[in-house]
């Protein structure tokens, strides 16, 4: 009984106080006319039972266990009082019939005894046969009452005949039913359903059960994302959550018979240790879900960004040097995910095995057992490798590196009790296990073993063998990125990376990744590749530029795994600037001579190029889905190509003038039978002009001008999907004046685009020609046509003072609805020496709807003239830069001028202001 395990159970609720308060009632008024009153009671029982519970979660917020039995109690006591009102009262019958009997089972969570505070209460009612009027009045009777209570009831009603046949036919019933729970009722009649499910329905299914319940594990996975780090997990059905758990204890209960989780020890499925494991992870998870359904009143189970510091808070996590509270939180969570991953892999092994056992084999063979073959000492057996006996890695901690390097280098599993082992004994792994020449070069051929380093090195991290033979690595196990970029924690990104990196080298991303592809067989230590891509974000989480300390972290490792000098400096530099090349090419003019010779000043040489263009690579894909598109790759492209040409000639190919003429001669090529736009027109674009658009875009341009001038049109906007960016060009020609720019960026964000790249031009005869790079909320081109025809009505009704931006805007949902969970304080820099011509503004600021529209607007209030915009994102994080002038073409460096636009920015970035904006 639950109850046992409650204490103070009459402060939840005293059913024996509340069911003679409902005699009371009945005496005094009849059980018809008491109803509104008895209602009135059993609400208040339970709203008190619910307080006192709330109360309890307070005072122990991680009595997850405790708690929520307390609820299932509570439901308990509330079911029996009504039941026994509906039977005494309501319907009483004197001499019922042997049909006229009925129990009441507590199945799903309710029948584990697992309710979080808005739980569904999933009731079966089962009676000896086809329900009689009698059961169905009292079935439906207590059913209204529940209903009144405002519970969610999920019911069944059903003779045991059903009910047996119809557990035969789906998953879900006899899942349900395998946790049945008596509650009250008929006693004989559930223990005669519970045998008739156990041998009319159990017995001779054990293996299909296993299999299907496997099956729809697997399903679930892929539903949530297939991994138990991603950043929001969903607590109940996600990788590593509460229905994993669940799903062991299923599987040993259906083939065991077991009635608690405890019972898996008595049948070998867990060891003592694994089981306080399961225990301590089943129980902060269930008092993360109370938080959870506490915090917003309804039945919520993601712990999403915006409860993620509430549930941190009430679990009192609190702020670390280097590592705020819902960052600790959230490490603890993923630790207890990761557990659970290891039990699921150990539990399943042994079912797998007893399975194994059991099987009869016929025929002339049915007496043939396979040898294992031994190798370097281990058993290896069916694809698996394991240690010949208990004591193997204790007699040589080296064996715990070894293991999993045989097993990558072999395309072996490794087996489940060796797994275990190797958990239980990866304490032995101490200084002079890391100091091993021996043991760092068998580590280093796993990291960059040629068939599946990911999944052995993930294998090594659950047991964490990983973390103790590398403690730079453990410090970042489990460790989230509280924001909306990241999707997994550091460890399974760094992973991930490492997995990509092995797949590029196999070239099964050639189509994704052509030139990292090409890259990883050029350069001269593809050891350091794989190094440099498990050190880049080994510093995360230490309260500094995890950049510069991750270099430090490298110089003192690389010489202990075995790299060389030269090796080691190469990686450090990788690590210290692996952030460099994205950052260049996703927020500077790469038109800009001084952007590229910049670069190349601080890359130095080929082989650093090339290294870094793959880590930037692998770095951005292992962030998450839909991190890396086609439109990074272009502009990573570009760079790389300019500063390859840079370091392989000494100097830039052609000089300004050679350059304009060189890509009008490209342009011409383009435009094939149309070249003589070129030699009419080419002449009223500046070479600024020239040498900032790619040939594609300028042909275009040139095509369209051409249009727009011969008809003498005021207005002319030309959009076209360019799949090759992954984005849509949209080119505006109009006749220039002051506020152009952000009109046009607000007419394109009431379209629902988004611009993430703009280059501003007026041509000799003072005309606009302003290029926008835009895509979709899902960094996806605008490509249908009804999508494009929005995007020009737009911008013609802003430009046209036919809507009013500002408001219009303000109501625009933001792009990322649980931004608002982040601190995100906006930062203006101004940069005079990224550029010759060009002072360079870069603002960080939170991102909301229209950022870019009311950044340009606030320049354009300071006098500014903006000649390209760069816009990048982060999660909820925007990063916008700016190439601007002054309204003479100068840079701007007056220290008050600076002081003004910074301040102007600011409020234009500022919550306060879109707070303002959204009241008007």
């Amino acid at each position: 009984m639950i109850a046992q395990r409650i204490p103070g159970q009459r402060a939840i609720i005293d059913r024996r106080a509340l069911a003679g308060t409902i005699a009371e009632h009945v005496e005094a008024d009849g059980a018809a006319k008491a109803r509104p009153a008895i209602v009135t009671a059993l609400r208040d029982a339970l709203e008190k039972g619910r307080e006192e519970l709330t109360r309890r979660l307070e005072e122990k917020p991680s009595a997850g266990h405790e708690i929520t039995a307390g609820y299932a109690f509570l439901i308990d006591q509330l079911v029996r009082t009504i039941h026994d009102h509906v039977v005494a009262d309501v319907y009483p019958s004197a001499n019922r019939s042997s049909g006229e009997r009925l129990t009441i089972v507590a199945v799903g969570g309710y029948g584990r005894a697992e309710m979080a505070p808005h739980s569904d209460v999933d009731i079966a009612f089962l009676t000896p046969t086809r329900n009689t009027p009698w059961c169905e009045q009292v079935i439906e009777a207590m059913l209204y009452y529940l209903w009144d209570l405002a519970l969610k009831v999920g019911h069944s009603s059903r003779s045991i005949d059903d009910m047996v046949r119809m557990a035969r036919g789906d998953l879900s019933i006899r899942t349900a039913l395998l946790e049945g729970r008596y509650v009250w009722g008929d006693e004989a009649l559930y223990d005669e359903a519970s045998q008739r499910f156990a041998d009319d329905v159990v017995k001779g299914t054990e293996r299909q059960f296993v299999a299907e319940k496997l099956e729809e594990r697997n399903a679930r996975h892929k539903r949530m994302g297939d991994s138990r780090y991603v950043v929001e997990p969903n607590v109940k059905d996600g990788k590593g959550g509460l229905r994993d758990l669940q799903t062991l204890y299923w599987i040993g209960k259906y083939i065991h018979k077991v009635r608690t989780a405890a019972e898996l020890v008595d049948v070998g499925l867990f060891t003592t240790n694994e089981y306080r494991s399961f225990r301590r992870a089943e129980g902060f998870m269930l008092a993360v879900r109370c938080h959870l359904h506490t915090i917003t009143g309804r039945a919520e189970d993601r712990l999403t960004f915006d409860l993620q510091r509430q549930v941190a808070s009430r679990m009192n996590f609190a702020d670390r040097p280097g590592k705020s509270a819902v960052e600790r939180f959230m490490q603890f969570y993923f630790l207890q995910a990761k557990r659970v991953g290891s039990l699921t892999g150990v539990f399943l092994a042994h079912i797998d095995e007893q399975f194994a056992k059991s099987r009869t084999r016929k025929g002339l063979l049915a007496s043939f057992r396979p040898k294992p073959r031994m190798l370097k000492g281990y058993r290896v057996f069916g694809g698996s490798i394991a240690a010949p006996g208990d004591d193997w890695f204790r007699q040589d901690p080296v064996r715990l590196i070894e293991i999993f390097q045989l097993a990558e280098a072999n395309g072996l599993e490794v087996h489940p009790e060796t797994m275990r082992q190797a958990a239980r004994d990866a304490g032995y792994i101490k200084h002079e296990v890391r100091d091993d020449p021996r043991a760092n070069a068998l580590f280093l051929e796993l990291l960059t073993g040629r068939n599946d380093p990911e999944t052995v090195l993930r294998w090594m991290n659950e047991a964490e063998v990983f973390g103790r033979f590398v403690p730079d690595f453990g410090r970042v196990n489990a460790q989230m990125q509280f924001d909306m970029y990241h999707h997994y924690t550091v460890d399974e990104h760094t992973i991930r990376a490492i997995g990509l990196l092995s797949r590029i080298e196999k070239g099964l991303l050639d189509d994704d990744h052509p030139r990292a592809t090409h890259l990883i067989h050029e350069v001269a230590s593809r050891r350091c590749a794989y190094v440099a891509a498990l050190l880049h974000d080994i510093a995360k989480g230490r309260g500094g530029d995890h950049s510069i300390l991750g270099a430090e972290v490298a110089e003192e490792l690389c010489p202990r795994f075995g790299l060389d000098d030269s090796e080691t400096a190469l990686v450090a530099w990788l690590v210290r600037q692996h952030l460099l090349m994205s950052r260049i090419a996703f927020k500077r003019d790469l038109t800009d001579p001084k952007t590229i010779e910049d670069f190349v000043t601080e890359v130095q040489s080929l082989e650093r190029l090339r290294h870094l263009a793959i880590l930037t690579a692998i770095d951005i894909r292992a962030v998450g889905p839909g991190t890396w598109n086609s439109w990074k790759g272009q502009l990573l492209g570009e760079l790389y190509d300019a500063a390859e040409e840079r370091l392989r000639l000494g100097h830039m190919k052609h000089g300004r003038e050679q350059r304009v003429a060189a890509k009008k001669a490209a342009v011409s090529e383009l435009l094939g039978d149309k070249k003589g736009f070129l030699r009419l027109y080419g002449d009223r674009f500046d070479d600024a002009y020239w040498i900032a658009e790619p040939e594609d875009i300028i042909a275009i341009n040139i095509v369209h001008y051409t249009a727009a001038h011969e008809v003498k049109d005021n207005l002319s906007i030309h959009c076209e999907v360019d799949r090759a960016r992954g984005a849509t060009l949209v080119t505006v020609i109009a006749a220039d004046h002051p506020g152009l720019f952000y009109r046009i960026a607000g007419g394109i964000h009431l379209a629902g685009a988004n611009i993430i790249d703009a280059r501003i031009h007026t041509t000799r005869t003072g005309w606009a020609v302003d290029n926008f790079i835009v895509q979709d909320i899902h960094g996806r081109p605008f490509s249908e046509p009804d999508q494009l025809q929005r995007i020009k009505r737009s911008i013609g009704d802003a430009l046209a003072n036919r809507i009013e931006l500002v408001p219009q805007l303000a109501k625009r949902p933001l792009p990322h609805s649980r931004a608002k969970a982040f601190d995100v304080r906006p930062i203006v820099t101004f940069d005079n020496q990224a550029s010759g011509r060009f002072t360079v503004i870069e603002v960080n600021a939170r991102d909301r709807a229209a950022l870019l529209n009311r950044l340009a607007r606030a320049l354009f209030e300071c006098s500014l003239v903006v000649q390209s915009a760069h816009i990048t994102h982060y999660g909820e994080r925007a990063a916008d830069t700016f190439y601007v002038t002054d309204l003479t073409g100068g840079k701007v460096t007056a220290p008050g001028k600076l002081k003004a636009i910074e301040e102007a920015l600011l409020e234009a970035a500022s919550d306060e202001r879109q707070a303002e904006l959204e009241g008007a």
